[in-house]
């Protein structure tokens, strides 16, 4: 949410500035949907009517701390409101998308795991202010509005940052490159991807899930969408969440660099005839979270083969739920991209030097059966 060059003392003005644009933008919805700001109780949740009890708590106690600031600044922030209401004053909204919206996240948010500790006692207040958080997002980003799964989400980013401003303006940021991942095309995409990997490293495990009896890596569905969340214990998640957030080796690590390095060679030699050859190079489409994937199904490719049906293929993979170890799904991860990226370098060099009938055809042919990991 912060410039990477910022200085400590630009985000703390910053920091200030965003508070005010949050509440202003929180504000604002409000008063268009009044009968939305309470969440709807059925009455039969008792630890929801709890939450609402402490949640209304927290707000006077954060009401009566802004009352006590120092007349300073409360001028800097009634400065920074009227620049926020000036910023947001065109902002429309559409009554009926939105109280669509609001609908489906009083559904989903009640069913945010509730077994962590950050939402239970007087922290189950902080279920109300994930609400909070997704319906602003959704008002104000009517493109994307509101998807199932961005409660987990968005969830992750409230329970390490304990703030409603940072989690809010956080997950923004986040959304700005992954919201098409909540769209159906989107991640129809992103499950094509990975069957094309799969093809790649595993061409017998891909023929048996594409068969008619499996409905093509639809179970692929939830790992991808929700990042892996309920297949690795609660704290691996996070840091895994945290890895896939980065773009942790997303052809940019030494080793992919050294192996794409040989594919530039090959390139800068190429003729311009040559250069439009449909020769095989690295397809930069396959994510990071694409291997971890792949490296999870072939961990499990015995089991996988043994499965007939689309029915015992969803029972296997639910059963995988908070049983896996991160460490050792992320080594096997980094070495099916590594050795993905060299196969695809020598590849290309090698349909380069037999395109050209180079007497270097057969030692290319040998240094790449050696330097492919088995």
């Amino acid at each position: 949410m912060y410039p990477c060059s910022s200085t400590a003392l630009e985000r703390s003005l910053l920091q200030e500035q965003l508070v005010v644009r949050y509440c202003v933008m929180k504000r604002k919805w409000q008063q268009f949907l009044p009968s939305a700001v309470q969440i709807h109780l059925n009455g039969t949740d008792a630890e929801l009517v709890a939450a609402v009890r402490y949640f209304d708590q927290r707000q006077a106690r954060a009401q009566q701390q802004i009352q006590d600031q120092s007349e300073e600044v409360w001028e800097r922030l009634a400065f920074l409101e009227l620049q926020a209401q000036i910023l947001f004053e065109r902002v429309t909204f559409d009554q009926e998308e939105l109280r669509e919206a609001i609908r489906i996240i009083d559904k989903d948010v009640p069913r945010t795991n509730r077994d962590l500790s950050y939402y239970q006692g007087e922290g189950s207040a902080n279920l109300l202010v994930l609400r909070d958080i997704l319906i602003t997002y959704a008002a104000f980003h009517p493109e994307v509005s509101y998807a199932q799964g961005m409660n987990d989400l968005c969830s992750r980013f409230l329970e390490v940052l304990d703030s409603e401003v940072d989690t809010f303006w956080s997950f923004s940021c986040y959304m700005e490159k992954f919201s098409k991942d909540f769209r159906a095309d989107g991640l129809h995409r992103k499950i094509e991807l990975e069957a094309a990997l799969l093809k790649e490293l595993d061409p017998q495990l891909y023929a048996h899930l594409v068969t008619d009896s499996m409905e093509s890596f639809t179970f692929c569905h939830r790992w991808l969408l929700l990042g892996f969340q309920r297949e690795f214990e609660h704290s691996d998640a996070l840091r895994l969440f945290e890895i896939l957030s980065c773009d942790h080796l997303e052809f940019i690590s030494q080793q992919v660099d050294r192996a794409r390095y040989q594919e530039r060679l090959a390139r800068k030699y190429s003729t311009e005839e040559n250069s439009e050859s449909k020769l095989q190079a690295i397809n930069t489409d396959f994510t990071f979270e694409l291997f971890i994937c792949a490296a999870i199904l072939l961990e499990n490719r015995e089991a996988l083969l043994q499965c007939q049906d689309d029915v015992q293929l969803i029972q296997f993979t639910s059963s995988l739920q908070g049983t896996l170890d991160l460490n050792s799904t992320l080594k096997k991860a980094e070495h099916h991209l590594y050795n993905y990226c060299k196969r695809c370098a020598w590849d290309y060099m090698n349909g380069h030097c037999r395109a050209h009938k180079s007497k270097e055809e057969d030692f290319l042919c040998q240094l790449r059966s050696l330097l492919v990991l088995k």
